[in-house]
């Protein structure tokens, strides 16, 4: 990839949001059916607010530490924060009432801590359930027939708010090799919508990045993650 001037970053931005209204053209979506979310771990605090000036509006950070700062110095500009990372139980307290939206909710006991320390906040929380699409040993995540049987449970959270889910798929060898689990995770969604919980709702389907986004929104993303091909690799 080029280097990542103003203007190349520029470039890269308009690029990808070009790339979701065509596959929401694609798919027959309504235009702003899926919204992007700029994946910023390591990125600097210059190359965000020249992201944001190229039309960003929603930054994904993965560690709370490294977070926390970047949030505080954006408290002015036209963005919105989403975790995307793994969350420790630990640093829930940490995360609440600065994201507007956590993706990663993957246990009953997390959903269950982040609905305590948003009651000491006096908020409710917005969040995604993390499920482990493709059954890997070594991922987080619900198991897709655990989340459907654990969710009655977690509705009855009074002070979080289950927006939806979101899924990392095992590493495929090509977009349309991703494909069926993005499909998966949809169907998934419509079950769990099906259970007409009062307090859940199945709106939002996080899903996709760099490399396969736009198959991910063919199979009904809202959320595209997209980090490398905005900003470029990044070593961590």
């Amino acid at each position: 990839m080029e280097p990542l001037t103003p203007e190349t970053l520029a470039k890269r931005v308009q690029s990808i949001l070009t790339k979701i209204r065509l596959a929401e053209e694609r798919s027959g979506r309504s235009p702003g059916a899926v919204r992007l979310v700029a994946a910023t771990k390591t990125v600097t605090v210059d190359q965000i607010a020249e992201g944001v000036r190229a039309g960003l509006s929603i930054l994904g950070e993965n560690r709370v530490q490294e977070a926390l700062p970047k949030i505080a110095l954006f408290t002015q500009a036209p963005v919105h924060w989403h975790f995307i990372g793994q969350l420790q139980r630990r640093k829930v307290r940490s995360v609440i009432g600065r994201f507007d939206l956590i993706h990663s909710v993957d246990t009953v006991d997390l959903a269950q801590e982040i609905n305590r320390r948003a009651e000491e906040a006096g908020c409710r929380q917005e969040v995604l359930l993390e499920v482990n699409i493709g059954g890997e040993p070594t991922k987080a995540g619900f198991d897709p027939d655990d989340v459907v049987r654990s969710i009655p449970m977690m509705a009855q959270f009074s002070h979080i708010c289950i927006k939806g889910l979101m899924t990392i798929p095992p590493p495929t060898t090509g977009q349309d090799s991703a494909r069926p689990y993005f499909r998966k995770l949809h169907e998934l969604a419509r079950q769990i919508a099906a259970l007409h919980l009062p307090t859940v709702g199945m709106d939002e389907l996080s899903m996709g990045m760099s490399n396969d986004y736009d198959v991910a929104i063919e199979e009904g993303a809202t959320l595209v993650r997209v980090g490398t091909a905005i900003f470029g690799a990044r070593h961590v």
